[in-house]
This record gives structure tokens, sequence and C-alpha cells, in this order.
């Protein structure tokens, strides 16, 4: 069959939907992603119609990448099985929600400096960007908010994470009004969290749209730095706000019956486990933050 730097430049065209950013992805020209392309037609057919900005696969061209996608999975088992033996060396790749990663993401260091052979990859990301990841075998590991329905990926109930109301340390806050004067601190998922939570403590409020918005930042580790500058309050999850270093700035207003979500570890269901991955999953099981809620053993048919 073609050689693989052929079906390399073809697999990074379809997904990259272009010539030119399958050239950089793969670090070669554009007329040498053309000419390896050409080379596979020649061999089978059309493989893909160019149109402006886009390309659109024949069934040859399905058939093709059907046939490397089993290239790269038989290639996925051989390294496992030939570079698996040490649980304690080589790499982590994991790709979390950024509350959670603010508290997963220190404790693989921690790991990473008792055994130096340990590679850590973390990448913080919502849950579409993660199960993509995982699906494209770009990292081993994720953990989402929604439990995937895909039969390529196992999921498992990793842990809970609970919602919380935080204030500015000197806030008083006995009732809506008082949420409305202290204004809102936003985020990508601060009005969906907001509403969830605040139901449950002030019944019948008028929502969140209506509370003045004071602020908003994508980033988690920096939402609750201007709530402890006196700017306002938000809704995040518990990880971030312990991840905060200025507890003493802010404060946590109870809600009472807590609104949790459960987090889903999920990875390819078509090879187990690398040695490391589930190595470091029952290391992380003994950690007080996730002695919360787990389902164990992390080994296939555990």
């Amino acid at each position: 069959m073609n050689n693989l730097h052929r079906l390399r430049s073809f697999t990074a065209l379809v997904e990259t939907g272009g010539f030119t950013r399958a050239a950089d992805r793969l670090g070669l020209t554009q007329a040498a992603v053309s000419q390896h392309v050409r080379h596979l037609e020649d061999e089978l057919g059309p493989l893909v119609i160019r149109r402006p900005r886009q390309i659109e696969l024949t069934p040859a061209g399905m058939a093709l990448l059907n046939y490397c996608n089993e290239i790269e999975l038989a290639n996925k088992r051989l390294k496992l099985r030939l570079s698996d033996a040490n649980a304690h060396s080589g790499e982590i790749s994991l790709i979390t929600p950024g509350s959670v990663g603010l508290a997963l993401y220190p404790l693989l260091l921690g790991l990473q400096q008792s055994h130096p052979g340990l590679i850590i990859r973390h990448r913080f990301a919502p849950d579409p960007e993660t199960r993509d990841a995982v699906l494209n075998k770009q990292y081993e590991l994720g953990l989402v908010t929604l439990k995937p329905d895909d039969p390529s990926l196992v999921a498992r109930s990793f842990l809970e994470e609970p919602l919380e109301l935080v204030v500015p340390a000197g806030a008083a806050v006995a009732g809506w009004d008082d949420l409305v004067r202290l204004g809102f601190i936003d985020h990508p998922d601060g009005q969906a969290m907001a509403t969830r939570l605040l139901v449950r403590h002030f019944p019948g409020n008028p929502g969140i749209r209506n509370v003045p918005c004071h602020g908003f930042s994508n980033q988690i580790a920096l939402i609750l730095e201007p709530v402890a500058r006196g700017l306002g309050f938000t809704v995040v999850p518990r990880h971030a706000r312990q991840a905060f270093a200025q507890a003493d700035a802010i404060r946590v207003i109870e809600c009472g019956k807590p609104v949790v979500d459960t987090l889903w570890l999920i990875h390819r269901a078509e090879w187990p486990l690398s040695a490391r991955a589930v190595w470091v999953l029952e290391q992380l099981k003994k950690m007080p933050l996730l002695n919360q809620r787990q389902i164990g053993p992390w080994r296939e048919g555990g």
C-alpha cells in the first residue's frame, strides 16, 4: 500500500480542510501535500472534491480515511504494548475543565516530582474540545461535565463538583437586592451556573440577566480576582474557589441543598488505558480532593 508520508498528508488534509493548513501542520510545502494526494488519486481514483476554501471526500476518500484510522489505531496499540512496561515513566496527557484542572494540575506535578520519568501534558478546555481531543487521539484522558453517548468513548463517573455563590469577604448578602447591589462577575458558564444555583437560594428571583454585570473573564484563575476586590459576586465550581490564593478576601454564601455537577472521565474505547494512566488515576484516588466519589478499579473490565 502507499507509503505513510502520503497517507499522513491525506489525513492532515481531511482534518484541516485545506492543502495550506495541512502543509503547515506537517511542516511541508503545499506542493508536497498536493503531490502526495495526487499520487494516491493516481492509484485509487478521485479522493477529494476541491471547493473554494473547503474539500469534500468522495466514497473512495472515505474508504481511504477509514484505512488511515485503522493504521493509526494499530500503531497506537503497538506503541502501548512496546512502551508501557514502566508505569512511572512516559507521558500522561489529560484535558479538563478549568476549575477541576486548577486542582488536579498541582497534584499531577507532585507525582512528576516524585517520579521524574513522568511527563505531564495538561490542557484546559470546554466539553466539546475535550471530547474531540480524546476522539482524535490528541489526549489519552479527558474530563467532561456531560456524559457522552459516543460508543467510541468510555465514560466513568470521576468526581462531583458543587457550585458555590462567592461574594467579597465583607459583603452582607441577605436577599436578592444585595446581589443586585453587588453586581455579577460573569464568565463563559457564569449565567448558566448562577441560574441553576440561585433559584435554590432565592426562589422566584427575576433572573441573573436582571443583575448588573460588573465584569467578565474567560480565565478560570482570574474570575475571583474582581470578587476579591469587592467589584461583584459570581458563581463558580468549588475547585475554582479552593484554588484561589486570596481565600481571606472572599466568602461563600450557603445556599442550602447543593447543586452538583458530575465530572466524567473519558478515554477511547478501542484500547486499554496505558499502565501510566491507570497508575496515575490510582494515585489521584488516594488524595483528599478525589475521595468524594469515584469508580474503580480503572483497568478495563473493572
